[in-house]
């Protein structure tokens, strides 16, 4: 969603007054969003057939019929959806229109008119307007008040009526590239390569109004009453007598010019790296890549139906529209996809090898993190269900349940789990061999095979890990706190004492089906303390094993998970591990073992992920007062590390420590600006002039500020979301994980409220 104001994020915040915990009321005096509602944006392209038609212009008439001009014929956006694109196919309703070689179009009091080599005609009014004139290479035109009629062939211009030339004039050393019409001053003006013109239509004067150079497109603003200059290095603006109001203006997506239009007062630009809007703070909403437009030059942008925004691009033309909706209506939106496209085995999956962006074509892709993404999605729809009574809500959480479930009863081994399952006969079986593992665990773990047959029905994948660790404790805590089944919260107690008792009766390790620890699951103090102490791991590792053991002693009761817990406190240095400031994390030092050089080159943004998942155990299960009020600075300081991210899950699961400040406009801004067209597209913006690069750092922030969501490759919590650019990756992501996770945690903990409609029901 572009076209947010941060006074509307602002005034939609009230504070809570409340300090009782009921469903959806926040336990503590927080800040909360009124869900009223927004614009949000999305795409609908259309795609031309044959590339070698040249786009130019597009316009829309009264009635909502979109038409475009390219390579002298007519075309209409023809049955497009959101995600299902359209095309433009020659537009045949005109037979008279067939042989005619058209070279402008426009809409006048919002009928279609066109321009040929021989008249300046339309088929509304009856067809009465047929104003012919004697230019035959005309190719541009500008309609005046009174059916009155500036054309030009790029040197000579020629203003008319009725057919009856009313003047005519060269244009020396320069080619016209537009003409606008001034209605409240009854003006022309025109546009040429080095020079503006004004043309008084009572006096019949062409008046030189301001000179320069590179100039490649213009606009009359009527919001700012001015001229916008556009140029190939920004634009610049003027006011109607030519004279300078701003200088120019480079700080901008792109440069290179090639259109300007004003839009429901915002002023839109199209360029040869795609289009952006100008908000009021001074930014721009960029709209660029796949995700958009088909193509990324822009030729032409106009108003389109119901409010929307035209982009005519070289490939096609993009229908930016604004719905709108709630953050509820949004979160509905993703709900419905997931469930019609991301659940594979009751697993939260992502859909790949989409062909040229088809949905139809798609696969639900099997992956190594099929068990975090389905805990984080279990917890999307336990949270719905607490915030909302939702039935169906709690049914898509047991459904994710015995997937969870699954990955422990598939194999033979009380308490260990995999990463995921396939029947049998679909999952090759072959060496994996990882060369940057050599020989570290012991000989020959970097050449094994982590698939086993289950039966002879099923396939399951060994090999688990501290993250998948997290999504198991995750979830398995959240049903055994919140439920109301007994039923389903003893099978929840269950898995999370067998995990624990598995992993403490191996000292603190996650003993693989080979009888080996997995790489990444190794949480003893013969491991974690082997580190550095700036080295990450040792402070995610020991922050983590503390809320696993809490969380297993708070549902089972069993002493050994407490006695373990305080073991490594108190004798083992945990407490401090993870009480370390993240000011203290970095690089390992020069003379450290390579395999902590390894993992501490850069910011591994999957730990983040493992440390605020795991804080739901860390924080509410802590054994005393004392150490919740420890464990709360520890969050707190790892959270205002986090803040550029602007990262509602991140904010949310601090505020569920009681925290009143907790960057509640940051978040609902993100989830604003949340695409909900989230297959992955290439996205490119390392070109861009209106971003502040900084200096290379270890936490991998390349930009002072972060891109909107719906500029940017990364969408996945555990990814860099400072990342500029990526390809085309043929997949489409599920929300259930990454929007409709911190959405209904925000309702859950009441700092978003329900949407407020006057029909709005429950």
């Amino acid at each position: 969603m572009k076209c947010i104001k941060w006074i509307c994020l602002i005034t939609g915040i009230t504070i809570a007054a409340g300090c009782t915990k009921q469903q959806g009321t926040p336990k503590y005096k927080q800040p909360v969003y009124q869900d009223v509602p927004y614009l949000q944006d999305y795409a609908i392209k259309y795609k031309l057939a044959d590339s070698s038609f040249q786009p130019r212009k597009v316009v829309t008439d009264r009635n909502g019929i979109i038409q475009i001009l390219a390579s002298n014929q007519l075309f209409r956006a023809h049955n497009g959806h959101f995600q299902h694109p359209g095309s433009l196919t020659p537009d045949n309703n005109y037979v008279a229109m067939a042989d005619r070689i058209i070279t402008d179009l426009i809409t006048f009091r919002d009928q279609f008119v066109y321009l040929d080599n021989q008249a300046v005609l339309s088929n509304a009014w009856a067809g009465k307007l047929l104003s012919k004139h004697r230019l035959p290479s005309a190719k541009i035109l500008c309609a005046g008040a009174h059916f009155d009629f500036m054309i030009t062939d790029s040197t000579t211009l020629i203003y008319q009526k009725d057919s009856q030339q009313l003047w005519k004039e060269q244009v020396e050393g320069q080619n016209i590239l537009s003409i606008k019409f001034d209605k409240t001053r009854n003006l022309f003006f025109i546009l040429g390569e080095k020079s503006v013109f004004s043309f008084s239509v009572k006096e019949k004067i062409l008046t030189p109004i301001h000179t320069g150079n590179k100039f490649t497109c213009f606009e009359i603003s009527k919001t700012n009453q001015n001229l916008v200059i556009g140029t190939n290095e920004g634009y610049f603006t003027l006011d109607f007598n030519g004279n300078p109001k701003t200088p120019l203006y480079p700080q901008l997506p792109w440069t290179e010019l090639t259109t300007l239009k004003e839009i429901n007062g915002k002023l839109w630009f199209g360029s040869t790296k795609g289009a952006f809007m100008l908000r009021e703070d001074g930014r721009f909403n960029y709209y660029h890549g796949a995700r958009w437009l088909p193509g990324n030059r822009v030729e032409d942008i106009s108003a389109g139906p119901d409010n929307s925004v035209l982009i005519l691009t070289d490939r096609g033309l993009g229908q930016i529209c604004f719905k709108k909706m709630t953050l509820e209506d949004k979160a509905m939106v993703f709900e419905d996809q997931v469930r019609k496209r991301h659940i594979r085995y009751g697993i939260n999956a992502n859909v790949t090898q989409l062909t040229n962006h088809n949905l139809s074509t798609n696969h639900l892709r099997k992956a190594d993190s099929d068990n975090l993404w389905t805990a984080m999605y279990l917890g999307s729809q336990l949270f719905r269900y607490l915030a909302t009574g939702s039935e169906e809500a709690k049914q898509n959480c047991y459904e994710s349940f015995e997937a969870l479930e699954r990955f422990h009863t598939i194999n033979n081994v009380k308490g260990l789990f995999g990463r995921t399952f396939e029947r049998r006969g679909y999952q090759e079986f072959r060496n994996e061999y990882r060369t940057y593992v050599e020989n570290y665990w012991y000989p020959g773990y970097n050449n094994v095979t982590s698939w086993y047959h289950a039966n002879e029905d099923w396939d399951w994948r060994a090999s688990a890990s501290s993250d998948q660790t997290v999504g198991q404790v995750f979830a398995m805590t959240l049903i055994a706190t919140y439920i109301d089944d007994p039923e389903w919260k003893q099978r929840a107690v269950k898995i999370l004492d067998d995990l624990m008792t598995y992993i403490v009766e191996n000292d603190f390790n996650l003993v693989d089906k080979n009888g080996k620890p997995s790489l990444w699951g190794r949480w003893g103090p013969e491991y974690v303390n082997r580190f550095d102490k700036m080295i990450g791991d040792r402070k995610v590792y020991s922050s983590n094993m503390i809320a696993f053991l809490q969380s297993a002693y708070q549902h089972t009761g069993k002493e050994i998970f407490k006695e373990k817990a305080f073991e490594l406190m108190d004798k083992h240095g945990y407490l401090e591990n993870l009480m370390r400031p993240f000011s203290e994390i970095g690089p390992a030092p020069a003379d450290a073992d390579e395999w902590s050089k390894m993992l501490s080159e850069e910011w591994n943004h999957s730990d983040d992920e493992m440390y605020f998942l795991a804080y739901w155990s860390l924080f509410p299960d802590a054994f005393d007062e004392e150490l919740k009020e420890q464990y709360r600075i520890a969050i707190k300081d790892h959270w205002q590390w986090e803040r550029p991210e602007k990262n509602p899950l991140w904010n949310f699961c601090y505020a569920m420590t009681g925290a009143r400040e907790f960057d509640l406009e940051e978040s609902i801004w993100t989830l604003k600006e949340w695409p909900l067209d989230m297959i992955q597209f290439a996205v490119e913006n390392s070109h861009r002039k209106d971003i502040e690069l900084i200096k290379k750092n270890f936490w991998g922030q390349i930009t002072k500020e972060i891109l909107p969501p719906d500029e940017r490759p990364e969408l996945k919590h555990n990814r860099n979301l400072f990342k500029l650019d990526a390809g085309d990756r043929g997949s489409e992501l599920s929300a259930g994980d990454t929007f409709l996770l911190p959405y209904w945690m925000g309702r859950y903990l009441g700092v978003i409220s329900a949407p407020v409609t006057a029909e709005y029901k429950r």
